[in-house]
């Protein structure tokens, strides 16, 4: 028997060692469960010949533990010094920060048949986002209060693949109460979102320059932004808006006439005055304008550069279906295509990348906006009456790539557009770069591999066919994504559970 127990009994020891190790939690609240991550493990280190840091592109070791980012060997470093280490090697793909999309409608509550929390943040973990921050509107209610805030927070529980965070509204009903816009960036709002034309959303109507005004005097003393969707309705042009009589509803172009430029110009002419609140000195010195999905390249966006030459404090997006659609190109009909402000014109697209490219317009975002397929009216194909939007947020960053190739785009500029930059914009100071105490976003991804977004194409969305990039051929294939530390999405599978996490303003 003592020569049984002298031979068992390291066994025994070393089996509970081991059970201990799989099952023990980090001491941080960011703990790995089995089911929230693809590994098993807390502790250990991703290589790759192309890791994208903020010093640039190169091979690294990067050492991940309870869910940040612990160390990040950049270089020769010793392999050695890895040998007992639990190591997840990728050879030549490309780790990059996670995708940080700042512009979402996920449409839960009240409207989940359009998305939902669930669908939309697998199809963002497949897309290599690891944030999300989603809107006030196309939900019901939309999120214009603390009390409206909760519900969205109610509704994400035990849904979220990827971490997400929530704009809140500014409608005229909140404008011109300090109180409650206090409560609901109490509440945990990361900043606030406008429309200065109607929304289509019946509980979210249209903002002025004056209640823009109220509301960045209140953004200032958290230091953080209003988004505003910049399009105006010029009393002038309030004639072409539903289109005459005569034209054609199936045609594109009767739809591009009907939100023309200056509808951008003008509501950027107003937003240029409010801002200039925010410079040093100004009343509402410490908030942020943000324009969204800039589509006009040319007055529209001359005013934006005065306005940041003269010290306002501002920022605007582009998203990617302006970079890689035309006007020229869109069929007769084909309503996945129609979105506010709509696609223009080639050239239009051309100067938008330039734009880009020169950092003018400072990030992308998806203005992943979907609907029913219903309401894109594919058989009348009636660009006026269809719903706008364009369904996209598993395809952004492979669309981003394929199209501005020609353009000669970096991997630090990805990252500079896709994380570093949205994680400022909505005060994540943990997030967006891959260096050490940050949280541990990646997306793994082989820009040299082309696949076609047909039907035998693995597409999460809750409703595949509305999103105007199907039957794209394009390069740049997600392999892996994690979040926080856990392997959330890999080689066309999900974690078995959603343990992404909301964020909320901290105080």
């Amino acid at each position: 028997m003592d020569i049984l127990k002298s031979r068992f009994l390291p066994l025994i020891a070393l089996i509970a060692s081991l059970l201990f190790l799989y099952f023990r939690t980090p001491s941080s609240n960011k703990s790995i469960d089995a089911e929230c991550s693809l590994l098993t493990q807390d502790h250990y280190w991703i290589v790759s010949k192309r890791v994208v840091t903020p010093r640039g592109v190169a091979p690294a070791a990067v050492e991940v533990k309870a869910g940040c980012i612990n160390t990040v060997k950049e270089g020769e470093y010793d392999k050695s010094s890895l040998q007992n280490a639990h190591v997840l090697d990728y050879g030549h793909a490309v780790l990059m920060p996670g995708l940080i999309d700042v512009h979402a409608h996920l449409d839960e509550p009240g409207r989940e048949e359009w998305e939902g929390f669930s669908t939309g943040t697998k199809a963002a973990a497949a897309g290599g986002i690891t944030t999300l921050i989603d809107m006030p509107l196309n939900s019901f209610p939309s999120t214009v209060s603390e009390e409206t805030l909760k519900l969205k927070l109610e509704a994400a529980k035990k849904k979220l693949y990827v971490d997400v965070g929530f704009w809140g509204g500014l409608v005229p009903e909140n404008a011109f109460d300090p109180s409650a816009l206090d409560k609901l960036l109490k509440a945990g709002a990361l900043g606030l979102k406008s429309f200065m034309c109607p929304s289509g959303i019946n509980d979210f109507p249209m903002t002025n320059s004056t209640h823009i005004k109220e509301g960045l005097k209140v953004l200032a003393k958290y230091k953080r932004p209003l988004l505003v969707h910049a399009e105006v309705v010029p009393e002038s042009e309030s004639h072409i808006a539903h289109g005459s009589d005569e034209s054609d509803p199936r045609s594109y172009a009767t739809y591009l006439k009907t939100r023309p430029p200056s509808w951008e110009e003008a509501a950027i002419r107003e937003l240029k005055d409010a801002s200039e609140e925010t410079r040093v000195g100004g009343n509402a010195e410490g908030a942020h304008v943000h324009i969204v999905h800039l589509a006009d390249s040319r007055t529209s966006l001359d005013l934006i550069k005065a306005s940041k030459r003269g010290g306002s404090s501002l920022t605007v997006e582009t998203c990617p279906h302006y970079l890689a659609f035309s006007a020229e190109e869109i069929p007769d009909g084909d309503t996945r295509f129609k979105c506010a402000p709509p696609i223009r014109d080639e050239a239009n697209r051309q100067s938008l990348w330039e734009a880009l490219l020169e950092g003018h317009i400072d990030m992308l975002s998806s203005d992943h906006s979907p609907s029913i397929p219903d309401l894109k009216l594919f058989n009348e194909g009636d660009f006026l009456r269809a719903w706008g939007g364009i369904s996209s947020l598993q395809f952004v960053l492979p669309i981003t790539w394929s199209y501005g190739k020609i353009y000669g785009i970096t991997f630090n500029q990805l990252a500079n557009w896709w994380s570093e930059r949205p994680a400022k914009l909505a005060g994540q100071t943990n997030k967006g770069a891959i260096k050490s105490e940050m949280d541990a976003d990646f997306v793994v991804w082989m820009p040299e591999v082309e696949f076609e977004l047909d039907e035998n194409y693995d597409i999460y969305h809750k409703h595949r066919n509305i999103s105007a990039y199907l039957g794209q051929r394009i390069s740049g294939k997600v392999l892996a994504t994690f979040v926080r530390g856990n392997l959330v999405y890999s080689e066309g599978k999900h974690a078995s559970a959603a343990c992404g996490a909301p964020i909320l303003a901290e105080q």
